[in-house]
């Protein structure tokens, strides 16, 4: 809430959560809330949990059906897998599912891509080490920062005053 002051947020980021926990507890954890946009940040654990990009999808194509049942329009944003150096070896698996999701929301109405990837790596192409916790695998608050930059286009005007 503090980096995006007048905007209405509720974090339903759960750790360690996986697209079936999602899924499992959708109708607790988003529905309820009545959004204006939802921001869904998942799939690294799938990755991790050896899910392959296919299943990701399928995931979220099965979230965006749930959601647009009760909430038709809903936009929802996907904010892309990142590349934490923590699982850096997962790479191109983690490139393959956010490919998939991006193509597919190119052919909908009311999703979005946010694109993390290449604004969390050095221009080498690896990732960037300032922007993690220690575990490697979580962003830090300036690797949150970046999400906001990024996402803050999709916000729309804030909905209450500062």
């Amino acid at each position: 809430a503090e980096d995006l002051p007048g905007y209405t947020i509720i974090n339903r980021g759960i750790d360690s959560f996986q697209f079936s926990d999602v899924l499992h507890f959708m109708d607790r954890i988003v529905l309820p809330y009545q959004p204006r946009l939802i921001v869904l940040h998942i799939g690294g654990n799938d990755v991790n949990s050896s899910k392959g990009p296919e299943g990701i999808l399928a995931d979220f194509k099965t979230f965006v059906e749930r959601v647009h049942a009760r909430l038709p329009n809903v936009p929802i944003a996907f904010s892309s897998i990142t590349p934490g150096p923590g699982r850096w070896a997962q790479a191109e698996v983690r490139k393959q599912a956010n490919r998939l999701v991006k193509d597919y929301v190119a052919t909908q109405k009311n999703l979005h891509f946010i694109d993390l990837w290449d604004a969390m790596l050095t221009p080498e192409g690896q990732p960037r080490e300032d922007i993690w916790v220690a575990d490697r695998i979580h962003p830090n608050h300036e690797g949150y920062l970046i999400r906001v930059k990024i996402m803050r286009p999709l916000l729309g005007p804030p909905d209450k005053k500062v």
